[in-house]
């Protein structure tokens, strides 16, 4: 007669480990929570991607120069500039959740039927992705993503949101946030930029490395002509710190 097996010590440590990950788990949303709630009353000192090219370069020994960042709070940012970005970036933001599921699918319609490639990124998950993420284009970074995004709509208000997206946004080589894009490409303040420049700086997001407010190509032109038709239709978010 065979003798009956023991499973013990392999229960044993399949509880234990399945114990382990679920602190693991706990203390990783406990964590992120925090992370995020922070940078509800504190303004960030500076982001992850930042961060990221910093290492990169030490590690191959490059010398990197800081991008010029200038924190302006929302109000002080052009109401020309809050509109044309939503415009240009994300139309439904005070609708959605952090998620876009009707520009998702046109995105997706695109691509299978139109052989055109666009993002479907709300403004939450590209401060999810700028703020708190490595730029790598992978499954688990998009996860991620969808992640931060959800605990940024959780936890900030939308005009946060916003404020620190425009504060925070690559707007090109050494640029980072709209104060810093409006002296670089104006030589002004974001409070101060006109309609039509405001416009441009929303039209070179897509590609702020490719593309120039100040020398347009085709695809500038196409963005900025959009822009202009739609910015009239968007809401002016604002914002007072105040309450």
């Amino acid at each position: 007669m065979k003798k009956a097996r023991k499973h013990g010590p392999i229960r044993t440590s399949g509880r234990w480990l399945r114990r382990v990950l679920l602190k693991i788990l706990i203390l990783f949303v406990i964590f992120t929570f925090v992370e995020v709630l922070s940078l509800r009353f504190v303004n960030p000192p500076f982001t992850v991607s930042v961060a990221w090219d910093w290492v990169q370069h030490r590690m191959n020994a490059k010398k990197y120069r800081m991008p010029l960042y200038l924190w302006q709070d929302l109000n002080r940012i052009s109401p020309y500039l809050r509109r044309a970005v939503l415009a240009g970036e994300d139309q439904r933001f005070l609708q959605h959740h952090g998620f876009d599921f009707i520009e998702a699918r046109q995105a997706l319609k695109d691509m299978l039927f139109a052989d055109r490639v666009r993002g479907a990124s709300t403004i939450s998950m590209q401060v999810a992705r700028t703020v708190y993420l490595i730029p790598q284009r992978t499954v688990s970074r998009k996860l991620a993503e969808a992640y931060y995004a959800m605990l940024i709509e959780l936890l900030w208000q939308k005009q946060r949101i916003l404020e620190i997206y425009l504060n925070t946004v690559d707007w090109g080589t050494g640029v980072m946030g709209a104060e810093a894009a409006s002296v670089k490409y104006f030589r002004t303040h974001a409070d101060r930029l006109t309609p039509s420049q405001a416009v441009l700086l929303a039209a070179i997001l897509p590609s702020p490395h490719k593309w120039s407010p100040v020398r347009q190509n085709a695809d500038v032109v196409r963005r900025y002509r959009k822009i202009m038709r739609q910015i009239h239709a968007m809401p002016l978010i604002s914002w007072s710190h105040g309450g």
